[in-house]
């Protein structure tokens, strides 16, 4: 893996997370807004929606830099619009980047020949 495909990857990865993050907070301020006075739907929404953005963006580079297939890219922009889909994004991709740096290691030693 090329040091710009990891580089993809990582921030698609960085993303995920507080992009679940904000989805939920909007989810709860949605229901604040319609149970009490509290209204910070136009707040959390343009924090969510700049964060999905990004990770729309950085979904699609990574993609076209890792050659996934259909049904991985698929997989992970669904992840990306479901309320908790990000930290298992996070975590697979993490899981992936390990991976990679794995076998690098074992190629540069002569291990794998790959």
């Amino acid at each position: 893996m090329d040091i710009k495909t990891a580089t993809a990857i990582r921030r698609l990865r960085l993303v995920s997370a507080p992009e679940a993050v904000s989805f939920l907070i909007l989810l709860v301020c949605s229901v604040l807004k319609r149970t009490t006075d509290f209204n910070a739907v136009p707040v959390m929404g343009a924090v969510h929606g700049v964060l999905f953005v990004l990770y729309v963006i950085f979904w699609a580079d990574a993609w076209n830099r890792t050659k996934w297939p259909l049904k991985t890219g698929l997989l992970y922009f669904l992840l990306s619009v479901l309320p908790t889909g990000g930290f298992f994004a996070e975590r697979k991709l993490r899981r992936e980047a390990e991976d990679a740096v794995i076998a690098a290691r074992a190629r540069k030693e002569g291990a794998v020949s790959a």
